[in-house]
Formats: C-alpha cells, structure tokens, sequence
C-alpha cells in the first residue's frame, strides 16, 4: 500500500488546526504521518495539537520556541519525509475526502509523474464545511515541458498548493524551497518539479483554501507587486535548475513578457482608481520587460486571452483556466 506524510505547518491558527488535521487523518489511506510543525504560536496552537498527537498516533510535533519563518516548517518536512508521496498543507486549508487516494492511483500506475494536482475551492473565514465527498474523478496528464510553458505563458501560479501531491524521493533529490522567495517559493518549486518529468491534473476538488485577513498572500497590496514576486521565482529558477533547458531563454522572456503585459493592462483598466503614481510605475514595469516594437503598443493578444476570446497559448495553462 503506498504511503503517506503530510507536514502542517502553523503558526497562530489554532482555530483552523483541528479542521485541517481531521481532513487529512480521516483520508481512506492505511499507511499514513501526520507532522504538526508550529512556529512558536502565542495563542492555543500549542495545546491543540499536543491533543490532536495524544488522541492520534499518526500526529508527530515540532514545537518550536521561536518563529523561524514558513519556509523553515516547510523544509523541515521535507527532511522528516520518508514516505512514497508527500504533501505541505497549511493549517488554514483542508483536504477533501479522497483526495490522497486520487492522486496515488494516478502516481502509483504512472512512475513518469512526479506531482499532482486538482481543484481548489475557496472558503471564507471561519467556514469549516463537512468537504463533499468526490467520485472518483477523470485526470489529464501534462507533459514536464507543457507544464513549464504553461507556467511561463500565465506568469503566474495557477497550480493550488493545497492539492499539490508528490512523489517524495524527487522532492528530497528537489532540495528545500527557496528561502528567498516569500510569495512565490511554490511556483519556483513547481517549475523545478517540471524538469523532472510529468505531472497530472485531476479533474475534481481536492481541496479547501481559506480566505481571511491573516493569509500570507493579503500582505501582497497590488499586481505590480504580485508580478514582482512572480518575477523574482522565474528568475531564481532559470539562473539555477531552468538554465540547464535548451528553450531557457525564450521561456523565460515569455514570463517576464506577459508580466509586462499584465502590467500594461492593469494600468489602463485602473485609471480612474489608481493613483498616478502607481499608474507609472506599472506603465514603466511593462515598458522594461517588453520587447521592440511591441513594448509600445497595446498588448492585444493578452487582453482577448483574459477576456476569453483567445485560448491560452499552452495546454497546461488551457486545462485550469
């Protein structure tokens, strides 16, 4: 029977904690860990999970007396993993029922994928719904190279990291997430992820994200700054791992073009609301990453693809707009 380790990372949602580790203990796996790694809460997260392990055997802890940052929880259960198939789930989200199940079926007759990934629903607040039970659901395989083009085409992160599953021995051969991206580390481990093989869409809900004030992506104030951060992962990525590809270069000045271009429109679509500082700053951010003579007109293809009347331009990207 394959098995299982899911690492939960937390830091000050003792509220979400119980939810989120009863949605993955109550997975139809046999074989599975559970990893509670808390950041030095201030509010009851310690005791609640102290509760969870002692009612559970499967639940682990690591409760540290200081905050080292989401990115040491994060590479702290890539070290503890020892598994078949491995899974980072925030404390603030939860798995659907099935969901493990779905995704080792696929990883488990397919040795040519390293990750899978599914549909993510959008929860508010404190909402813990009773996640609805999924058939089993139809899956769509996407090659290592679409997946890396479809990435580079969107420039930006359209895989929910909720629902990402995968093989744990590339994950370690992977290494750590970069402790220098703080929005987009997973889009950067996604890419890398790409040049080790294949992935699978499954075509169902895998999982719940909730949405509050104290999500890590709120502080996040505006699209300039998105694409910043998105940006940032491209680069990291194609000056390290992505430089060994023969299409690098044409891959990532896509990125960094459609960056441009979604920077153009945001400035356009927000003149009447935006302030003309800002406005400048997304016309000049488009200015640099577009190319002559493209750079000085309206990125029209962009602007039918978001209003849907030009498909994306990759498979990938096509299969979860």
């Amino acid at each position: 029977m394959p098995s299982f380790d899911v690492v939960i990372p937390n830091y000050n949602y003792g509220r979400y904690l119980r939810a989120c580790v009863d949605s993955v203990r109550s997975q139809d796996v046999e074989d599975l860990r559970i990893l509670i790694v808390d950041n030095a809460s201030t509010d009851d997260s310690p005791e609640i999970a102290r509760a969870l392990a002692a009612e559970d055997p499967r639940v682990e802890l690591r409760l540290r007396p200081r905050n080292l940052g989401p990115h040491a929880s994060f590479n702290e259960g890539i070290d503890w993993a020892r598994s078949d198939y491995f899974l980072i789930l925030c404390s603030d989200d939860m798995l659907v029922p099935g969901a493990l199940r779905r995704a080792s079926a696929v990883l488990e007759a397919h040795p040519d994928i390293n990750l899978t990934y599914g549909r993510v629903s959008s929860i508010a607040g404190d909402l813990s719904p009773l996640p609805a039970e999924n058939s089993d659901a139809s899956w769509v395989p996407v090659m290592g190279s679409d997946l890396l083009a479809g990435l580079c085409h969107a420039a930006r992160n359209y895989i929910g990291g909720p629902s990402v599953i995968v093989r744990t021995s590339v994950q370690k051969s992977l290494g750590h997430y970069s402790q220098t991206l703080r929005h987009a580390d997973d889009l950067e481990m996604w890419l890398r992820f790409a040049t080790t093989g294949n992935a699978a869409f499954l075509d169902c809900m895998q999982a719940y994200a909730r949405r509050h004030p104290y999500n890590q992506s709120s502080s996040v104030p505006n699209v300039l700054h998105w694409n910043m951060e998105f940006e940032a992962a491209f680069v990291e990525f194609f000056a390290a791992d992505g430089a060994r590809l023969s299409n690098s270069d044409q891959l990532r000045d896509d990125a960094l073009r459609v960056l441009g271009e979604r920077a153009y429109c945001s400035a356009v679509t927000g003149a009447l609301r935006l302030a003309p500082e800002e406005i400048f700053k997304l016309l000049i951010y488009s200015f640099q990453r577009r190319k002559w003579p493209a750079k000085v007109f309206p990125p029209i293809g962009y602007i039918l693809r978001r209003a849907g009347l030009m498909k994306p331009r990759s498979f990938a990207s096509q299969i979860v707009s």
